[in-house]
């Protein structure tokens, strides 16, 4: 094929796809691949010299709705230039400092994934509001942005104003959003911010509970000298703007710097898919310009691609230590984040009803961290899909399957060979008993040789029960023997965790140890007592109580502590906070979180994460919320910062 056919292939391609993300609001490709055909095309462009009428590099957004009134901005919105690696950004503050003689202080900023909106204000009111469309005119959604809380309907500046924003949602309202029965699933935040603002029925908007994180004044009768000082007056006129904006002049420890954003990316409850670099000092702005899309001041710093799509071959079902069958996607093999993904997981088969999964779809898929991937939600259904069919017997057992809620369970799941091997597995990993050397497959071969039916049978292995299992010498054996006996001498919280309590994570672990102090106050551990712990609802509270009301869980504990577990008990500090239980709640003037959390405990004091009776303390700043109201209905003592400083004597 020659370059001139593959372009408008590629062009026919790339204008379908925008059609259907900005006109449709319905994607069926994902950024990463968009970006790999539009880079392709540039590349072609370049060389042949040729760039056709349609093609998508000639603007910078798409098409506006027939359903909305176009409107022209008063500043043109350009895109951003972008690099996706270190040595492209280096390469490029090269040239910066070129230009500028030395290295300029640059900003640094998060580039969130959702919506650019351009609001104009007069005379101190909100008066229109559109997207960003080709970055000449977009499309009026001022209806539809009047309904976003953060954004002021009335502002003191009283001249004329452009502000440029990113509408987000944030993953937590994501989450709330499709939890609500009868609603159809939202594809991921991105999207949805997408189809809540350019939405014809502004009630739909409102529901989504939206942000508009402000960045950039798009047009004004006055001059900025700086970046941070026009972000200075975006925070005097009540604009919400992001808390990352940090001001570099090394070159260096602005690259550098991209890893702790990154780093913190999985943490954060909104999309990022990069960050920002921008020239601070405006002077600098102008004498450098723009190109006919972006200005030449300011680069996107891109982070691989958390999502893409790719085809579901076939589900499968697994038994989990709870004998819960959970689904697995099986996907046509695609790279994401640098690693070939082949799964998936899946929630239950009412998640997969819900979202009209089906086998032969593409799906969309996302990646966080290290974790598999999640399947997000349909990107479109092909000729070939057909639904996901929901087990009858368990595939491992062959017991018959029974429904608890949403999930599916096997009824045989005390004798059921897989669930019984992750129960071990799930007891002796890190975070748990932390024995090394016992993996899956060992367990596994232990259990099918007969010398493994339950975790209490771990510590009452023998060096003769491993003679027989293949691929054992004596020294493999002797090790994993080692890390069973070092595993004996643990902590409350990793043998509650250990135990496998339904519901019951490594945090909820944590907060029982803490409250509790021994595993025989836990075991006698009240619904009332359990359910005021923070973040610990019914479910938990129950599963907890049910737990202890089966005799063989209170036998296995006094099992394993005859076999020679010693649970460590914490040291007491003697201090002026001895003997007292401390909540720490909203933000300190002068302490992180961290320090003040080992301030107190160098004084002898205990950190809870939750407001109970049993809490002596309180240590408020600002922005406290829903404990310290709960504290002051409780009675208990509430200082701030310096209280707890001349409280210590410091």
């Amino acid at each position: 094929m020659d370059d001139k056919k593959r372009m408008e292939e590629l062009v026919e391609k790339l204008n379908e796809y925008s059609y259907q993300y900005y006109t449709l609001d319905n994607p069926t490709i994902a950024d990463v691949e968009y970006d790999r055909l539009y880079d392709e095309l540039s590349e072609l462009e370049k060389k042949s010299g040729i760039i056709l009428e349609n093609s998508p590099t000639k603007r910078v957004g798409d098409v506006v709705l027939k359903g909305f009134k176009s409107v022209k901005h008063l500043g043109r919105l350009y895109s951003l230039d972008k690099c996706q690696t270190k040595e492209a950004l280096s390469q490029w503050l090269d040239k910066l400092i070129k230009f500028c003689g030395s290295m300029p202080k640059c900003s640094l900023e998060y580039k969130f994934d959702g919506l650019t909106i351009n609001m104009l204000y007069e005379n101190g009111l909100l008066v229109r509001a559109a997207t960003r469309g080709n970055g000449i005119e977009g499309e009026d959604v001022t209806e539809q942005v009047k309904t976003i809380k953060c954004v002021p309907l009335s502002i003191e500046y009283k001249g004329t104003l452009e502000v440029q924003g990113e509408g987000i949602m944030r993953l937590s309202a994501l989450a709330e959003y499709n939890s609500k029965q009868g609603v159809t699933p939202l594809k991921n935040a991105r999207n949805a911010v997408a189809g809540a603002i350019r939405n014809l029925d502004p009630k739909v908007t409102a529901s989504r509970r939206l942000e508009v994180i402000c960045y950039n004044v798009n047009y004004i009768d006055k001059v900025f000298a700086t970046g941070s000082e026009m972000i200075d007056f975006l925070k005097q006129n009540k604009f919400k703007v992001s808390e990352q904006y940090v001001l570099y002049d090394d070159k260096q420890k602005l690259i550098d710097a991209l890893d702790g954003i990154q780093n913190e990316r999985d943490s954060l409850d909104f999309l990022i898919d990069g960050a920002v670099i921008k020239v601070d000092d405006t002077s600098i702005r102008e004498r450098m310009g723009y190109t006919e899309k972006f200005p030449k001041w300011a680069v996107a710093f891109k982070f691989p691609a958390q999502e893409t799509t790719t085809l579901l071959k076939d589900v499968v079902w697994q038994v989990s230590r709870t004998g819960k069958l959970n689904p697995l996607a099986i996907l046509e093999p695609v790279d994401l984040a640098g690693v070939t993904v082949q799964r998936a997981t899946l929630s239950n088969i009412s998640e997969i009803r819900r979202k009209d999964i089906k086998i032969g779809s593409r799906v969309f898929i996302r990646r966080s961290n290290d974790v598999i991937p999640e399947i997000t939600g349909i990107a479109e259904h092909t000729p070939q899909s057909v639904d996901v069919k929901k087990p009858e017997v368990c595939p491992a057992c062959g017991a018959p399957v029974i429904e608890d809620g949403v999930f599916l369970k096997c009824s045989n799941v005390k004798n059921c060979a897989p669930a019984i091997i992750s129960m071990m597995s799930h007891f002796a990993s890190r975070d748990a008993m932390d024995i090394e050397g016992l993996s899956d497959k060992t367990l596994e071969m232990l259990y099918n040789e007969g010398k493994l039916h339950h975790f209490v049978d771990i510590y009452k292995l023998k060096a003769e029960d491993f003679v027989d299992v293949e691929g054992f010498a004596e020294k493999k054996a002797g090790n994993i023997l080692n890390a069973i006996e070092k595993s004996k001498d643990t902590t409350l919280d990793r043998f509650i965790y250990a135990l496998g309590i339904p519901n019951i994570g490594k945090k909820a672990s944590k907060q029982l140890a803490d409250e509790f102090k021994t595993i025989e106050n836990v075991m006698k551990a009240t619904y009332m007592e359990l359910v005021c712990l923070e973040d610990f609802g019914e479910i938990m509270a129950n599963g907890v109580v049910d737990y202890w009301q089966d005799e063989k869980h209170i036998e296995d504990v006094e099992e394993l502590l005859r076999c020679g577990i010693k649970i460590a008990q914490k040291q007491v500090i003697e201090g002026a906070l001895t003997g007292k239980k401390v909540v720490l709640t909203g933000s300190l003037p002068t302490l992180k979180r961290s320090q003040a959390k080992a301030l107190i405990e160098e004084n002898g004091g205990e950190v809870s994460e939750s407001v109970s009776k049993t809490v002596n303390l309180i240590v408020a700043g600002e922005d406290a919320g829903s404990k310290l109201e709960k504290a002051k209905k409780l009675g208990i003592e509430i200082i701030d910062e310096k209280g707890l400083f001349d409280l210590i004597g410091k």
